[in-house]
């Protein structure tokens, strides 16, 4: 039986490294993926899943307006599809975590989403929300605070390096925006900004 999984962490966890080495391993025994990633997200490439360790690969850019099942379906219907992978998975919107989920279901092929679970402030991303509540398989993988802790939060920092409290919930970025802290430590950083 196929199974929507949910792969979260914090920044820094390895999270579309893990995808591109799942999608290596259906590949090398000959069998055929569908990637896709955040548009939003254009850090490497539009459409480019990056790992900060050097793995790139090209997949289908998606915003609110995807229509995923529709896209997997009908490449399904040409050829099976053994495992679908969705990067940036924070940005779904409710209803493609819906599609997702009926690409198990329904289509019987497995869907291995990896995202952020929480924003800046803490707050959970609508994607993710939707994942965590319908997933049938949720995974952390970890990250490290720079105490040694296990890091589960994502802090905002300005070009200074100090705590970004207020903005919009999405601004892409990477190391030189967002740190990944244990939850003691985000939370006082977070305090001190709001000063």
């Amino acid at each position: 039986m196929a199974k929507l999984y949910f792969y979260y962490a914090s920044m820094n966890a390895g999270k579309s490294t893990n995808l591109l080495q799942a999608d290596f391993n259906y590949r090398e025994r000959g069998m055929r993926t569908m990637l896709f990633t955040a548009a939003i997200d254009t850090r490497a490439a539009m459409g480019a899943i990056a790992s900060r360790i050097g793995l790139e690969k090209q997949a289908i850019a998606f915003d609110a307006g995807t229509d995923l099942a529709a896209i997997v379906t009908a490449e399904h219907a040409t050829a099976p599809i053994a495992c679908v992978l969705v990067d940036e998975a924070q940005f779904l919107s409710e209803a493609q975590v819906g599609q997702l989920a009926r690409l198990a279901d329904v289509d019987g092929i497995p869907v291995l989403a990896y995202g952020l679970r929480t924003d800046f402030r803490g707050k959970l991303f609508p994607g993710s929300a939707a994942l965590l509540a319908i997933a049938d398989n949720l995974v952390e993988l970890k990250s490290v605070c720079e105490c040694g802790r296990k890091a589960t939060m994502n802090l905002r920092v300005d070009r200074a390096g100090r705590a970004v409290a207020e903005g919009a919930q999405t601004e892409i970025g990477g190391d030189d925006r967002y740190v990944a802290l244990c939850r003691k430590h985000f939370v006082e950083r977070l305090a001190a900004a709001k000063g």
